[in-house]
């Protein structure tokens, strides 16, 4: 069942000063509230981006999402030139476009004024006259909307003078889960969903069990652990996965654009290995200093081990042939193009200047990880302890040394469809 729209900060009965004011206790206390998994919170209740604009926002902290948008452009700018023309008139319906999965900050908005600003293009040059766009940006009800639509309001602002911003594209909200149904039937021209289907709908339930052959003990995610985890988290991605089709199969218009960038590795690539190489295995932000930063907390006494093994990051890195079996399952897509990439984590230049730097290297490894998995972790913990968490983990990426001579890269699939 879909939730209704909430606030960046409503994850439980209790309000926002309650998840804010906590006293420093243990998790225990925390635990017993029932603000843990499992309690009332549902895990689409409290992922998203860390909203805002701060040091620790997604906003401040998604160089590496714009590295693959801006990798993955000339794919999406190819299929809007040789897609489906719908419209043959100003006076039909409009063209109707939606981010699913949009976060906050400047690529989604990006990304979507690519899309209208091409297909406007097509229209003005084959047709002879621009047609009208809606644009749908849809995520979680957790998101913060309100800071990606005072971030709208500037972008339309700067980019174009005060009559044409008015008409550029009519924007709505869409809060809900992209494994559901989000939209009429047939009624989307091009949804695009970038760097968002990596995230699970849900923790595995196996994972957190402490009597099932696939507890996730002492790790805070999947990359090396044990084959029964790792095929828990399989399983619950293959079903999302085909949610996802199966959702956009029904709104997507025949001729219509699916056009998504997520989080991957190569076929060769098994799923326990879901990095790739062992230097991105210790800087990813979610393998070696996380775990390390959890034991930190657990050694100082501030939480216990039932707290620490509570908690996974719902994330898992697809295969292209998962994907491309997926599709298949579903039918009614035409795949037109899938690649896997890898990312550089910095440019050698920003690597260069990490490594004169330790400290501030650390700070920025700490607030990256705040704005993928703040929210979540403060459901967790509450917020005093997550700060300690974070703080934990900053000070073990500064100390790391080894850790500037190593470079990491992050995996991505890119797929464009074509609905048949």
């Amino acid at each position: 069942m879909e939730s209704p729209p909430i606030s960046p900060t409503m994850v439980s009965s209790a309000s926002a000063k309650d998840v804010t004011s906590e006293p420093n206790g243990n998790a225990k206390e925390w635990h017993n509230r029932g603000w843990m998994w499992g309690g009332p919170i549902s895990l689409h209740r409290v992922l998203c981006m860390q909203g805002g604009d701060d040091d620790g926002s997604y906003a401040k902290n998604s160089d590496a999402t714009a590295s693959a948008i801006t990798l993955s452009k000339p794919l999406l700018l190819n299929a809007i030139q040789s897609m489906k023309l719908f419209l043959t008139s100003k006076h039909d319906d409009s063209l109707r476009i939606a981010d699913l999965g949009c976060a906050t900050g400047y690529n989604t908005l990006a990304t979507v004024n690519m899309v209208v600003e091409g297909l406007r293009k097509r229209y003005a040059e084959e047709l002879g006259f621009e047609p009208e766009f809606e644009a749908f940006f849809s995520d979680l009800p957790s998101n913060d909307f309100n800071y990606l639509f005072r971030t709208l309001s500037g972008v339309v602002s700067a980019d174009c003078t005060r009559e044409r911003s008015r008409h550029r594209y009519f924007a709505a909200g869409v809060p809900g889960s992209f494994y559901h149904r989000l939209f009429p039937r047939a009624k989307l021209h091009v949804a695009v969903s970038l760097s968002a289907l990596h995230w699970l709908s849900q923790i595995p339930e196996e994972v957190v069990n402490k009597s099932s052959p696939a507890w996730n003990k002492g790790r805070a995610w999947i990359d090396g652990a044990k084959d029964e985890v790792v095929e828990a988290y399989a399983r619950r991605s293959q079903e999302d996965l085909d949610d996802f089709l199966r959702c956009r199969k029904e709104e997507i218009a025949e001729g219509g654009i699916l056009f998504v960038l997520m989080g991957g590795r190569p076929s060769s690539q098994q799923p326990r290995d879901q990095l790739g190489d062992p230097d991105s295995r210790d800087k990813h932000p979610f393998t070696t200093s996380m775990d390390q930063a959890w034991q930190d907390l657990l050694d100082e006494g501030l939480i216990d081990e039932e707290t620490r093994d509570g908690f996974n990051i719902p994330a898992y890195m697809r295969s292209t042939e998962e994907v491309e079996r997926a599709m298949a399952k579903c039918g009614g897509f035409e795949i037109q193009r899938m690649e896997y990439r890898r990312i550089r984590e910095h440019s050698e230049e920003k690597q260069e200047e990490c490594a004169r730097d330790p400290a501030s290297y650390g700070r920025s490894k700490a607030n990256l990880v705040r704005a993928t998995l703040g929210p979540i972790v403060e459901a967790h913990l509450g917020q005093p302890l997550a700060c300690e968490l974070f703080d934990r983990f900053q000070r073990r990426v500064t100390a790391d040394l080894g850790l500037l001579a190593k470079t990491c890269f992050y995996g991505v699939i890119v797929v464009c469809a074509i609905r048949k």
